[in-house]
């Protein structure tokens, strides 16, 4: 089953639950849940993600002015060179219910997310759940909630996962010999946690496993994610690896 796919039955059954409405116009009206992510340390230092129930969505960064620091500079990370992403994404339609889940609990018990516990600034996160019925919205930067926090991990690793993927499109496309370091630092990223729904990148990932011009070993770990989407697509839910 392909990232983002959905089986008919759950198809059926999210419809079954009242996840859309339709408006006067006849026109379907979904929920959409959305996650702003704000660090003026990093970059970029604002990045929006949008999710729909069926996994599509829509990713977009801006780069700020920001100085970049020791989390961006790590070799093969992320840094000040990041090209601007602003996309369509697709993720696991399963990754996508569960954040849907969740929110929708917090909805109905009007929970707040910010502990207020003096923590490391890990960035604000705004979190978002718009259905036919009202609104749910929350912002932090750490939640003692043990269930909120982990979500906002797993969007913050979903969105590293879109960034770095742009990164190999334009590595792929003016630095070939970068390749390499840069996919052996996914490939630990991806085990470690820090990047979530490599099948968000299915496509650069695929190009990679296909493409005879670059180095074996990148071709090899390309191939290495692209099992890991697989995984992805069978229910892996969020914080479990």
């Amino acid at each position: 089953m392909k990232c983002g796919t959905r089986t008919i039955w759950l198809a059926l059954g999210i419809a079954a639950l009242g996840l859309t409405a339709r408006g006067q116009a006849g026109n379907v009206i979904g929920p959409v849940f959305r996650v702003d992510y704000s660090n003026p340390g990093l970059s970029p230092s604002h990045w929006t993600l949008t999710i729909h129930p069926d996994g599509s969505g829509h990713f977009q960064t801006e780069q700020g002015n920001a100085v970049v620091g020791l989390e961006s500079t790590q070799e093969g990370g992320p840094g000040k060179d990041a090209p601007n992403v602003d996309r369509d994404i697709r993720v696991s339609a399963e990754f996508a219910d569960r954040v849907f889940q969740i929110a929708h609990r917090h909805k109905l018990s009007k929970s707040q997310c910010e502990s207020h516990i003096k923590v490391a600034f890990q960035g604000w996160k705004k979190l978002k759940l718009s259905e036919p019925d009202g609104e749910w919205s929350c912002e932090y930067n750490y939640s003692s909630d043990k269930e909120i926090q982990a979500l906002g991990d797993s969007l913050v690793a979903v969105a590293e996962t879109i960034m770095e993927g742009a990164q190999l499109e334009s590595l792929l496309q003016h630095d070939r010999l970068g390749l390499d370091s840069k996919m052996e630092y996914m490939v630990e990223a991806e085990e470690e946690g820090r990047l979530q729904q490599v099948c968000a990148i299915r496509d650069i990932l695929e190009r990679l496993a296909d493409d005879p011009a670059v180095m074996e070993r990148v071709r090899k770990r390309a191939r290495v994610l692209l099992a890991k989407a697989e995984t992805e697509d069978h229910g892996a839910g969020i914080g479990v690896k």
